[in-house]
């Protein structure tokens, strides 16, 4: 029966209205005008998806931001708070793969939405162990103290001794609450937290971007993925304002009296309200889940709308919906075969030299960057000499802008000029490579050592080598001193002693931050311009050159970020260009689950364990334990840390330059005709995915057929 139409009515406002049967027999189709939407549509989703992206960045990045703070309040290394940071990739690891391959089959918006609630709870509990806790106690000789009558003629010699004294009575007959802080791992709980918000993230990237590359076309899709990415950056650059506020907020803020506090921001001892960020962080991925719930499961693809074939196209819709609802209704799903099908998929994709050289080459470039990122805030407070608030701050509003203008100039560089496969590849490698050349002036400007007697120089600021450091001197040999002790002063000198006992204090006035120790006899033996003898709490600050030499890292830091990223949309988008197009979910679903698993987790933790052996000074908790690292070596931290990181991504380059070979030999051979950065050499690789198609469908067809939903 002939199905009248017409002409200009758009084929995108039809719609199939049930069948109604004729008395002959016949079956007749009705196009009426379909109920336009706002929760429909591809645009609705990228703006969706875009928010979720900025979400799960700005927990991210909260973590990063916050790591230097977790570590101080409980008190850990910084290999234990690297596996920590890295629970985030072993929750992905749990769900991804499966979640790749099997979420592709279902309703992929719902099951986005269901992940960003579980981020939500994941990143909640995260901040928990805040209010389980006791106040931060943070290691001084103020605290004993307060417990002297006497404020002006207290000799700090005196009362380091007793100290000494109620530590030594403390080990013997330790107090209730000593021995619940030394077996209560509570940190365990913080690692939990960020693993559950793995497993929540799992989900929105793969499914995301194979909803959006499903039904968008095929020379726009870089172009939304770039927005998508640039989007998504607005994220870390929030992240970072907010941990930088919250890192200049106390812990306990609101509970305490901030003028009983003696130590400031940029004391090694200074913790943040670390907490604050992940109930933001939590309120702001539920919000995220919402739009996802009024998404449809699936759209229509914008090239596939033709006004000249609506009568066919209504037939197939009709005929799709009869078999969708019979599947639904009649047929029981058969995991056997769906298990099948993952494994058939997974032998080809895994088959894939090309993807697979690629994927070798984003591992070591990955474990390079996450390693960097996780503790750039700790080499910046450690090197420079900056507070954890403002090393947060700077790289929210300096290196991140950047990317993210990277990020959108690449996509767009990407869609202007139609990169194919060899024009993208080249172009990726090379922003990349010139960056990596521009980091490496990072090792010419740190910065020297903090000068602290008796770790870095002797007591009359001669340098010294590291082992043959010496806590104790002449000067203060008549003081019994807790060695374990770390509660800097600072004198005119411009020499930083561990604690007003070590500098040989013999007095001291003032009260909090305004405290000052005089009569000090180790400042007698420097050649001390001023002639006093005094000594005000915290480190002495670098020099000025290491101030400029901070503006110069930063400046670096800037210009290497914007090329890094402006190769990384062509460099993405070749990832999953490079499979057959019916695995491209699956790629970008194993693509992310080695990163997370062979990057993402063991990073953080070998680079943190490399940087505690650069630690010169390692505090104490209340019990006399171990704690968190006070000051490390700034030479050795800068060349292991630097080190390493370049370490990694130089052979990266050579896996790049094997990957550049494949990609130019399969695809250029096809079609010898194609230029570098023009789109002819795309139709090799849609010709290559035509022929692999047939194939792919004569010998798993039924397994695919029979595992859709």
């Amino acid at each position: 029966m002939r199905v009248e139409t017409d002409s200009n009515v758009n084929h995108s406002n039809l719609e199939v209205e049930p069948t109604q049967t004729l008395e002959d027999g016949a079956i007749k189709h009705v196009p009426v005008k379909k109920k336009t939407s706002c929760c429909t549509g591809l645009k609705v989703f990228l703006l969706a998806l875009s928010f979720s992206y900025l979400c799960k960045t700005l927990s991210g990045t909260v973590m990063k931001s916050s790591i230097t703070q977790i570590e101080r309040r409980f008190d850990i290394p910084s290999s234990v708070a690297g596996l920590i940071d890295g629970s985030f990739e072993m929750g992905n690891l749990l769900l991804l793969a499966f979640v790749s391959y099997f979420g592709a089959k279902f309703h992929r918006p719902k099951i986005i939405a269901l992940g960003c609630c579980i981020m939500s709870a994941g990143s909640i509990l995260t901040a928990m162990p805040h209010f389980f806790m006791g106040y931060y106690k943070y290691e001084t000789a103020s605290h004993a103290v307060l417990s002297v009558n006497s404020t002006s003629s207290l000799s700090p010699c005196s009362v380091d001794q007793n100290v000494t004294g109620v530590s030594e009575t403390l080990s013997e007959q330790p107090d209730s609450d000593c021995v619940k802080a030394a077996a209560s791992y509570i940190w365990i709980y913080v690692l939990l937290g960020n693993l559950l918000r793995g497993v929540g993230e799992s989900p929105i990237t793969p499914l995301g971007i194979s909803y959006l590359d499903d039904f968008a076309k095929e020379e726009d899709a870089p172009f939304y993925i770039a927005c998508l990415h640039t989007v998504a950056m607005i994220g870390p650059i929030i992240g970072y304002l907010l941990g930088s506020l919250c890192a200049s907020l106390y812990v306990d803020i609101g509970f305490v009296d901030l003028g009983s506090i003696t130590i400031t921001p940029k004391d090694s001892r200074w913790v943040g309200a670390w907490w604050l960020g992940f109930i933001i962080a939590g309120i702001t991925n539920l919000i995220a889940a919402i739009p996802f719930c009024f998404l449809p499961k699936s759209l229509k693809k914008q090239e596939e709308e033709n006004n000249d074939n609506i009568s066919s196209d209504l037939s197939k819709i009709k005929g799709d919906q009869s078999r969708h609802h019979k599947s639904e209704n009649h047929q029981p799903v058969k995991w056997s075969v769906i298990s099948k099908g993952f494994f058939i998929s997974l032998k080809r994709v895994l088959s894939n030299r090309i993807y697979v050289t690629f994927l070798c080459c984003s591992l070591l470039q990955f474990s390079s960057f996450i390693g960097f990122l996780t503790y750039k805030p700790k080499y910046m407070e450690q090197q420079y000499g900056q507070s954890a608030s403002k090393s947060n701050f700077v790289t929210g509003v300096t290196a991140l802008p950047a990317v993210s203008i990277g990020i959108f100039l690449g996509g767009l560089i990407m869609k202007k000029y139609k990169m194919g496969m060899i024009g993208a590849t080249k172009f990726g490698f090379g922003m990349s490579l010139t960056a990596f050349l521009i980091t490496l002036s990072h090792f010419f400007v740190g910065c020297e050592n903090h000068v602290v007697a008796g770790l870095t120089v002797s007591y009359d600021g001669k340098p010294v080598a590291r082992h043959e450091t010496s806590l104790f001197s002449v000067c203060n040999s008549n003081c019994k001193c807790a060695t374990n002790q770390w509660d800097p002063v600072c004198g005119d000198n411009g020499i930083t002693y561990i604690s007003a006992c070590l500098a040989g204090c013999k007095a001291s006035t003032g009260h909090g931050k305004n405290k000052v120790y005089h009569n000090c006899s180790c400042m007698e033996i420097t050649d001390s311009q001023s002639g006093n003898t005094s000594v005000i709490l915290g480190q002495c600050p670098k020099s000025d050159d290491c101030s400029r030499k901070f503006i110069y890292f930063t400046v670096i830091q800037v210009i290497s970020a914007f090329f890094y990223a402006l190769g990384g949309t062509p460099l993405y988008v070749t990832m999953f260009r490079c499979v057959h197009p019916e695995l491209k979910s699956l790629a970008v679903g194993l693509y992310t689950l080695f990163i997370r698993a062979l990057a993402g987790i063991p990073a953080p933790i070998y680079f943190g364990a490399l940087i505690d052996r650069t630690c010169l000074k390692w505090g104490s908790s209340s019990c006399g334990h171990r704690g968190a690292c006070r000051i490390y070596d700034s030479d050795a931290y800068r060349y292991t840390y630097l080190g390493l990181i370049a370490g990694l991504r130089l052979p990266s380059y050579f896996l790049a330059f094997l990957f550049y070979t494949m990609v130019k030999k399969q695809y250029q051979a096809k079609d010898p005709k194609s230029t570098e950065n023009g789109g002819q050499e795309s139709v090799p690789m849609n010709k290559e995915a035509n022929s692999k198609s047939n194939e792919y469908l004569s010998s798993s067809s039924d397994v695919e057929r029979e595992s859709r939903i």
